[in-house]
């Protein structure tokens, strides 16, 4: 239920337009100074521009601040708004019971085609136990935590019970960090979504009564929009346009995928490279392995070499090493996956399509396959800062691996 009285909203607000410039690939925009805006609610009855959805907790917009207050017997509830954003800066202050969960959705959707239209997405946690991890991220109806501060004791100890308190999020390409307080908290790499609505959460009580009615409060919410990023190709499903094949095994491209095979007979590392030169980026793809070791090359350069490149590798394999991170012609294992996670878990799907995320930027390194993130490094060495991508044939083994989807997160535009 929603109940808008009309005051003053001057509290809430956001503002449009870029403040900042996009570096080519690496989507890099200013950092946007808090603080400012233009009204988030503009019309008189203060509903204009939101809707609700999930549970029927009871909301109340009232002298620019936004209440939620628990009911009995419903399940978590949303006011959610209608237009979707991408890029962004976000900040807002909170007041919450100590009893009561919530939080914040950001790129969250409602689709009818996924669990009849259950709110799934990023969440900015409000969490008021003891364990302190407001302004973690937990993924909404699908994946739970995501980042949580465990292992940040600064961010835990920054939360002021029963007082207004303070969170900034800023969201720009498969980037999203947080603040509580001034403190950092959330740092993550993940890109699962790259756009949706932003919402207001009451966490479902069930009939607990020393809960229902227990309320969370928002106010001086500013919105800075920066535009959006997009996944545009680097395979066009038809060629190898824009790849270059070096000796060994066989590459071609059939029903949209790129396959390679190569006998085991055969000890030249096969590699299929972009034309183009990378630095930072993120960039998801499809694999199947059907025999053999294989993986994804990032920040390689070509040496003559039986391995004809040397660089970073995120390992394509059918075992519990997929997902893990290789420099080849340099420190060998850089990071493992934990094995008997990934076997427990059922990361990589044998003999299947498998969806796998590379996030380079700087020195952090991340990687994640079906949604889990197997890897997260921070190079220490710093060697290697640019390079082509590329597909491993491995030599002398009998191989058969295929791609598809191969594509790049790249900024598009701006903020009108």
């Amino acid at each position: 239920m929603i109940t808008m009285t009309y005051r003053s909203i001057g509290t809430l607000r956001f503002s449009v337009g870029l403040l900042a410039t996009v570096a080519a690939l690496g989507g890099v925009r200013a950092e946007t100074p808090a603080g400012t805006g233009r009204p988030l609610l503009t019309h008189p009855d203060g509903t204009a521009g939101f809707r609700q959805l999930g549970g029927k907790a009871h909301y109340e917009v009232k002298d620019g601040i936004i209440t939620g207050t628990s009911v009995a017997a419903e399940p978590n509830s949303f006011l959610a708004t209608a237009k979707e954003y991408g890029d962004f800066e976000l900040s807002y202050d909170f007041k919450v019971d100590p009893k009561l969960n919530s939080g914040v959705q950001i790129r969250s959707h409602s689709r009818t085609n996924y669990k009849n239209g259950q709110v799934h997405g990023y969440q900015v946690e409000i969490d008021p136990s003891p364990r302190a991890w407001t302004a973690g991220i937990y993924e909404e109806g699908r994946r739970g935590w995501l980042q949580n501060l465990a292992g940040n004791p600064d961010a835990r100890q920054a939360f002021r019970q029963n007082e207004w308190n303070s969170v900034r999020v800023r969201a720009v390409g498969d980037s999203i960090r947080t603040w509580l307080n001034g403190v950092p908290a959330a740092d993550l790499r993940d890109a699962g979504e790259t756009a949706g609505f932003i919402a207001f959460q009451v966490h479902g009580v069930g009939n607990d009564t020393d809960k229902i009615g227990t309320r969370v409060q928002w106010k001086n919410i500013l919105l800075h929009d920066l535009g959006r990023h997009e996944w545009r190709p680097l395979f066009d499903g038809s060629s190898l346009a824009g790849w270059t094949a070096t000796p060994g095994g066989q590459w071609e491209v059939k029903d949209g995928e790129i396959r390679g095979t190569s006998p085991a007979s055969d000890p030249r590392h096969g590699l299929l490279l972009s034309d183009a030169v990378y630095g930072d980026f993120t960039l998801r793809l499809k694999f199947k392995v059907t025999r053999g070791n294989s993986g994804l090359y990032f920040r390689a350069q070509r040496v003559d070499d039986p391995v004809t490149v040397h660089g970073f590798q995120a390992e394509v394999c059918d075992t519990g090493d997929t997902g893990g991170l290789y420099e080849t012609g340099g420190r060998g294992w850089v990071a493992q996956p934990d094995k008997a996670w990934m076997a427990a878990e059922k990361v990589n799907r044998a003999g299947q399509w498998n969806d796998m995320w590379v996030s380079a930027h700087g020195t952090r390194l991340v990687v994640h396959v079906n949604g889990r993130r197997t890897v997260d490094f921070h190079d220490p060495a710093q060697t290697r800062a640019e390079g082509h991508l590329g597909l491993q044939l491995h030599g002398s083994q009998d191989m058969e691996v295929a791609f598809k989807d191969i594509e790049l997160l790249v900024p598009v535009t701006a903020a009108e």
